[in-house]
């Protein structure tokens, strides 16, 4: 049946008509979710009829429950019990107090024995402080990033818990009258790849969904469409989504706090720490080559305070008339596919943005999901749905690299690999640790250069976003977790950089830019490309225009700007290029992708692509399955209902 929208105070009526008569509560909004405030917090969940489960059936919404303020300990005495109930043997490492939401994270090496038999700790801790307990293993290797933005949320909790509040008022607005409809604008990344940017328009509320940033020379199209009419007033914006942490997705968002945006970012919490981490990083790039940065680090900070965690599953509200859960894309860690059901009854639109998708098990995560209701609009990334982007699978990928190794340490040589720090970075190095040991070639050291080991820490600590066995690995510790293996060294100074530059022994080197646009790669390039020893190796994507593009290209020499001064660089080493580590899926896995589906969405749009790509993909998909597709420009706006 058709479910009408409540406002907020017949949702306020609706709950009291379910809570049992002498429970002390009071309701509040947190962003999309309901939170019950209450001095009893045991009442709602110990209670034989779950009564938060009870509430959430009623009125369809998120229900979380959060103690009162005046049951709560101060922080002394959370650290106090916390010692006194948890036994030595859960070894806890770290605790985190988040008053926005009243909750104290556990960061411990032995999750089981901080829990306790059927829960009785984290109980009897519970009852005795009055916060939320949420137990976490301590990742082996620590995250400066998560570790800053926790901080920064603790000090920022006041203003934060008052954010989350102003976004669900602002969800629960009065419905507008008139007919429904939903269009969607193509503000970046159509017929291109990079500045992704989509803003979805209702007859109620726009939401836009990623915000990137375009790998390229050309100064002019390195920001999506921010002029684009229907993008301002930045106060009419409801909301915006994120799909994943590359810099084509997340780069120009702190952009817009810088102009005025104050309302909800929603994504995942791998893709929040990640994204913090490489917008940081742009910033100083950008001032590395003498460019005026677009944005600034209080801009980033503001960024974070508004970011509203989602786990995959979750379904919440993020507009009036928009209900949104994110999913697992494969693409890189906490990466996501976006479904949204728009309006109700026979008005409902449901549109799945796919996100960057890989739908293959690699080494770090499930295949994207498909396990979707129905969609009407798909909008979905084609990299390589060319007719000839046909790539290996993983398992030939690994075996390929595997061998190269072999024979360019045989010879003495050194391989140096230009790679994105979030995502391929991780998946080579799982498989040079797979290969050492294996025994079938001695060990030699991998040098991690740029901020491969920063982003590394983020994958250890979301373990829950990795695919089984990894987690498993990681969770076991110690030798078993891939990551720590005694091979993998992070270059930690510019002086180790040089030593490094000028050792003759054979060795691996992992170096971000990913597309040799910048960053230490770029050293290791202009001092060993010279040497026919050597074996620069690519394992990601290189957008046109690049340093790198033009050396997988085959040009044997390339001008190198250097202090200012350009110099050609003689290009001597052997050139390898191994396909199947991209972490996008190639045109049979897009067409098995849209196969999945079921049923088959009724509009296809075709978006993240160079123009020749999109073109030929949407005529592929509307061949195949017999559904209206589409390629539009950027600026095009095409509506959906």
């Amino acid at each position: 049946g058709i479910i009408m929208r409540l406002s907020y105070a017949e949702l306020k009526k609706k709950i009291a008509g379910i809570i049992p008569k002498g429970i002390d509560y009071e309701i509040d909004l947190e962003a999309g979710s309901i939170s019950v405030i209450t001095k009893q917090p045991e009442r709602f969940v110990t209670s034989t009829d779950n009564l938060t489960v009870k509430i959430a059936k009623q009125v369809k919404r998120r229900i979380v429950i959060r103690p009162h303020p005046d049951i709560l300990c101060d922080e002394k005495e959370v650290h106090n019990a916390v010692n006194d109930i948890m036994p030595p043997e859960a070894e806890i490492r770290k605790i985190w107090l988040d008053p926005a939401l009243s909750e104290v994270i556990l960061e411990c090496d032995n999750p089981s024995e901080a829990v306790g038999p059927k829960g009785v700790n984290i109980q009897s801790l519970r009852d005795k402080i009055g916060w939320l307990v949420k137990v976490v293993r301590a990742p082996s290797i620590e995250s400066r990033t998560q570790h800053d933005i926790r901080r920064y949320r603790k000090e920022m909790s006041d203003e934060r818990k008052s954010l989350l509040r102003k976004f669900g008022t602002r969800i629960y607005r009065t419905k507008r009258p008139g007919e429904p409809w939903v269009r969607i604008t193509a503000l970046g990344s159509y017929r291109e790849v990079g500045r992704a940017m989509h803003l979805i328009t209702t007859n109620e509320s726009k939401v836009l969904v990623d915000c990137g940033a375009k790998p390229t020379s050309n100064k002019n199209e390195i920001q999506p469409f921010f002029s684009a009419p229907e993008l301002m007033p930045l106060d009419n914006l409801d909301a915006i989504v994120i799909t994943h942490a590359h810099v084509d997705h997340i780069a120009m968002l702190p952009v817009l706090f810088r102009y005025g945006y104050r309302g909800p970012v929603y994504c995942t919490p791998p893709t929040r720490d990640l994204m913090t981490l490489l917008q940081i990083d742009y910033v100083k790039v950008s001032q590395a080559e003498g460019n005026e940065p677009p944005y600034s680090k209080a801009d980033i900070q503001e960024c974070i305070k508004h970011v509203v965690d989602v786990n995959w599953g979750e379904k919440t509200d993020i507009a009036p008339d928009v209900k949104m859960t994110m999913e697992n894309a494969g693409h890189i860690l906490g990466s996501s596919s976006v479904y949204m059901n728009i309006g109700e009854g026979n008005d409902e639109h449901k549109i799945l943005f796919s996100g960057d998708i890989k739908y293959e098990k690699s080494w770090l995560f499930d295949a994207a999901t498909v396990r979707f209701p129905k969609v009407d609009t798909l909008v979905v990334e084609s990299t390589y749905g060319g007719p000839q982007d046909i790539q290996p699978t993983r398992d030939a990928a690994s075996h390929e690299l595997q061998e190269m190794i072999i024979d360019v340490i045989g010879r003495g040589g050194k391989i140096f690999c230009p790679v994105f720090a979030v995502g391929r970075s991780q998946e080579v190095m799982i498989a040079i640790d797979e290969l050492f040991k294996s025994g079938k070639v001695s060990p030699v050291t991998v040098w991690l250069d740029g901020m491969i080991s920063e982003a590394t820490a983020i994958h250890a600590s979301h373990p829950n976003f990795l695919n089984r066995d990894l987690r498993k690995k990681l969770l076991k510790g110690g030798e078993h977790n891939p990551f720590h293996s005694k091979w993998f060294k992070t270059v930690e100074s510019y002086q180790q950089r040089e030593s490094i530059l000028l050792d003759p022994t054979p060795c691996i080197v992992l170096a971000t830019s990913g597309m040799m646009t910048g960053g230490p790669i770029v050293e290791y390039f202009k001092h060993w490309a010279p040497e026919p020893n050597n074996t620069l190796c690519f394992v990601g994507y290189q957008a046109s225009g690049t340093l790198g593009s033009r050396l997988r290209d085959g040009h044997s020499s390339v001008p190198l700007v250097d202090k200012g001064q350009t110099l050609m660089v003689e290009v001597r080493c052997s050139m390898r290029k191994i396909d199947g580590f991209s972490g996008h899926s190639d045109r049979n896995q897009l067409m098995d992708y849209v196969s999945a589906l079921n049923p088959t969405p009724r509009k296809i749009i075709c978006h993240h692509g160079d123009a020749q790509t999109c073109n030929a993909f949407r005529q592929g998909l509307r061949e195949k399955f017999r559904v209206q597709t589409y390629a539009p420009a950027n600026l095009e706006t095409l509506r959906l209902l």
